[in-house]
Formats: structure tokens, C-alpha cells, sequence
């Protein structure tokens, strides 16, 4: 059983489209199916060692070159097995390791920017050739993978390759874990692509230039969001997705190009989205507050001076009490240090050793800044991954955003994480409301573990 392999959805037109007579059928029930290939060596063409398909044409077998680190609903392998028609035509021409194109090489296991309609117009207008300089607008090309290089002569030259999605092009149906998705969904990045084994034969002229693609590993690459990357693989046999890491109290994916914020606590370790603690701090204000309450801040010097009166009005009762002898109104210096206490000592034990925790742990992540990686784990872990924002308005709220915001209009804060503990800045907008603060601090807390975050 065997069905053609589905064209790009953005087809090229007969005027644009760059002649090949090469098409790729793939085989829906392969026949290496009963067979582990896990432990073969990968061979970019399976022509030698492919198998007769229930038709008599050879199955040959791709073995995929992708390996993500998620898993698919199934556990099916991404490799393929295909025939490529006219199947002799394609075996007779001889096989290369490259081509030059305008001066380039190009190799396989290379990605490459491919032609499309839009780039050729595009092409057409400005009049300038792509090849060896920057694109300027390359996300309307699109980028393959080279598997393979065959050629009758230097001028029929044909590559074989496998697609790299962009998340827009995820078709209707797709599965992503239980759930059932089609197009970008919120945890996809600008610069993200999805690996496919959706495979293709093209023309080697419609190459335009190389193309930079990395692979994303979450738990220990923060730093290639600045080029095009993949973590998720597309497996066209089954229209699945595999899986990525979940993260955060709301169990949701991370957009790279958005900030995580990491919990200090390494009993706990957890990164958080910033927009899920943003709506955890305004919802404890708000409701605190609600819409009349103003917020007074409690002044610690106050409480002090009222802690040490309270103590001497009960040590002169407890003196007539017993009818103890009268003691001067101005202790003497002994009695004093013993009986009144500093501003310092006005805090719970337990408070006073988890501020030094905290303290000693920001000096710890400091020194290891250089080498931060988005990993949770040991005390010495940064914080915060360093990412930039995002250049759309899309937001990536996963659960939460479906969740109301009464808080919305009456205060807005903003995350302070340079200096100091990382603290909220609290903005009263509410109009009308006497008395009490119109900004203040307050400390941010893990959404797992409710430890406070340095």
C-alpha cells in the first residue's frame, strides 16, 4: 500500500516552477516495520539495500535524520520508506555528495532556503540575486534539508530532501499529545521550525542560498533563539507531533522568545512563566484590595516603638504586682540591653535565617552567570533566562489567559529583577481612592512551592 507524497501547500506555479519529473510516493505499510533499525548505520539512500514492495518496486528506506526529544502519541519511528517514480530513471543517474550552484556548494545534511512563488516575484522586482547574500525576507522562503544529490549531466541535477515546517503549516488533525491542534500554536517561537519526514525531490535551481537551523534542547540550550531552530518533529505517517517540556504550575510549554523565570529554591527548581506569576501577584492584590481599600504600608520603626513601650508598661505592673522595690525610670545600661529590643531583632527566627539563605544563594548565581543554562536544578542556577521579547502581540497564556482578570484598569506591576531580591512593583491606577500608597514593592514567590523568589 502506497499514497503520494503531499506537495508543499504553497505550490509553485507552472511559470515559476523549476522542471523536475521526480516524485515521491510513500509507503503507507513498509515493509521494514517488522525489523529494528534503531541499531543500523544511517545511510542517506536505502536504494542498495531496499526490499520489493507488494507491487514488485523496490521500497527504499530513509532513516530519519531527526531525533527529537519528545516522543510521539504512538512511539513510531520518523523513518520512511519510499519509492521514488519513474523509480529506474532516478537509480540510473549517479549519486553526489554536492553541487555547485553560482559559485556555492551545497552538500547533503545541509539545510538550505528553497524558492517559492512569492520569493521568485520577489526576485523578479528588486532584481537581485539571493544566492551568497543575506535574505532579507527569508521567512516567505521556505528551508529543506538535503538527504540526497543525483545528476544525469550538470544541467539535470536533482536533490532529494525532507521539508521543514513552519508552525503555520501544521495541517488540520494534527496530534500533539491528547490533544488534537492545527497551525502555530502559543508555545511556538518566531524563528521555530518543525522537522517533518515529509519528503520531496526538487531541482537544484531552486536552492537560493544556506540556510543556519539548529536544534533546541530546552533542558540545556538557551541561546539559539537568534537563529532558526526546531525542537518538535512532524511525522506525516501518522500526522503527529512529538511532544515538548511542560513547565510552569500551569503545565504548559515555553515560548522561547518570551522570559522564564526560574524559582531559587533547589528543593524546587521550577521555571515559571512570567505571565502566569504576573497574574498570580495582581490577583493576591486585587483581592486584597478590591476596588476601595487603599494599601498602607506598614512602617516597621512604628511597630517597634510601640513593642517597647508594651514591654515596660507590663515590666512596671508586673513590678507592683509582686511589690517589688521601685526601680529608676531609666534603666540602667545592663537592663537595657537585656529587656529592650533593636529594630533587627523585630523579626520572627525563622524569617531572620531565610533572608541569609536567600542572601548567600543571590551571591552564589552571580558568580555563575557566564555560564547559566535554562536547566532547573542546584542553588547556584540563574534566576532568569535571558531572552528577548517577542516582536508580535500573540500572547502564550496556555490555561490561565481563559481565566478572568478583575484586576485589570486597577493596578499593573511590573517585575524588578536587577537589583536587590526579585520584587513586584504595585501600581495603584484605581481613581478616587484616599490615603494609602500609589506604588510599593512586594516580594515574588514560586507558584509551586511558595518560596520567595531572590
Amino acid at each position: 500500500m502506497s499514497s503520494k507524497s503531499r506537495k508543499r501547500a504553497r505550490s509553485i506555479s507552472d511559470d515559476n516552477r523549476a522542471d523536475c519529473p521526480f516524485a515521491i510516493t510513500m509507503v503507507a505499510a513498509p515493509s521494514f516495520e517488522n525489523r529494528d533499525h534503531t541499531s543500523e548505520k544511517r545511510k542517506r539512500d536505502g536504494g542498495e539495500n531496499g526490499v520489493r514492495g507488494s507491487r514488485g518496486k523496490k521500497e527504499l528506506v530513509q532513516v530519519s535524520p531527526f531525533e527529537p526529544r519528545g516522543r510521539f502519541k504512538s512511539n513510531q519511528s520518523m523513518n520512511l520508506a519510499y519509492t521514488v517514480e519513474p523509480q529506474k530513471q532516478w537509480l540510473d543517474m549517479t549519486r553526489y555528495n554536492s553541487f555547485v550552484l553560482n559559485g556555492y556548494k551545497y552538500a547533503h545534511d545541509e539545510f538550505v532556503y528553497v524558492a517559492n512563488d512569492a520569493t521568485i516575484e520577489l526576485q523578479k522586482a528588486t532584481g537581485k540575486n539571493p544566492h551568497g547574500g543575506s535574505l532579507q525576507q527569508s521567512t516567505d522562503y521556505w528551508v529543506a534539508k538535503i538527504l540526497e544529490v543525483r545528476a544525469s549531466d550538470e544541467l539535470h541535477v536533482y536533490a532529494r530532501i525532507y521539508w521543514m515546517y513552519s508552525p503555520d503549516e501544521l495541517p488540520p488533525g494534527t496530534v500533539d499529545g491528547k490533544k488534537v491542534i492545527a497551525g502555530r500554536q502559543p508555545y511556538h517561537g518566531q524563528n521555530e521550525l518543525i522537522a517533518s519526514n515529509h519528503m520531496d525531490v526538487i531541482n537544484v535551481v531552486s536552492v537560493a542560498m544556506k540556510a543556519t537551523v539548529h536544534q533546541w534542547i530546552e533542558s540545556d540550550d538557551d541561546e539559539v533563539q537568534d537563529a532558526l531552530y526546531w525542537r518538535q518533529a512532524f511525522n506525516c505517517r501518522t500526522s503527529q507531533v512529538s511532544s515538548v517540556e511542560l513547565t510552569c504550575k500551569c503545565r504548559t510549554p515555553a515560548n522561547p522568545d518570551k522570559t522564564l523565570v526560574g524559582c531559587t529554591n533547589a528543593k524546587c527548581g521550577n521555571w515559571l512563566h512570567y505571565e502566569c506569576l504576573l497574574h498570580d501577584a495582581l490577583m493576591d492584590v486585587y483581592e486584597r484590595l478590591g476596588t476601595e481599600l487603599p494599601h498602607k504600608s506598614e512602617k516597621k520603626e512604628e511597630s517597634t516603638v510601640k513593642l517597647e513601650e508594651d514591654d515596660q508598661e507590663h515590666e512596671h505592673e508586673h513590678e507592683h504586682d509582686t511589690e517589688m522595690p521601685q526601680r529608676p525610670l531609666t534603666p540602667t545600661d545592663s537592663k537595657e540591653e537585656d529587656k529592650t529590643p533593636s529594630a533587627t531583632d523585630v523579626k520572627r527566627p525563622e524569617e531572620d535565617g531565610h533572608h541569609r539563605r536567600l542572601s548567600s544563594r543571590r551571591s552564589h548565581s552571580t558568580s555563575k552567570a557566564p555560564t547559566q543554562t535554562p536547566t532547573p536544578g542546584p542553588p547556584n542556577s540563574a534566576s532568569q533566562r535571558s531572552v528577548k521579547w517577542p516582536s508580535t502581540t500573540k500572547k502564550s497564556r496556555g490555561k490561565k489567559m481563559a481565566e478572568e482578570k478583575p484586576y485589570q484598569g486597577l493596578f499593573q506591576a511590573t517585575l524588578r529583577m536587577k537589583e536587590g531580591p526579585m520584587a513586584w512593583e504595585i501600581t495603584d491606577l484605581r481613581p478616587n481612592i484616599k490615603g494609602g500608597d500609589r506604588t510599593w514593592t512586594e516580594r515574588a514567590a514560586c507558584l509551586v512551592c511558595k518560596h520567595l523568589i531572590d
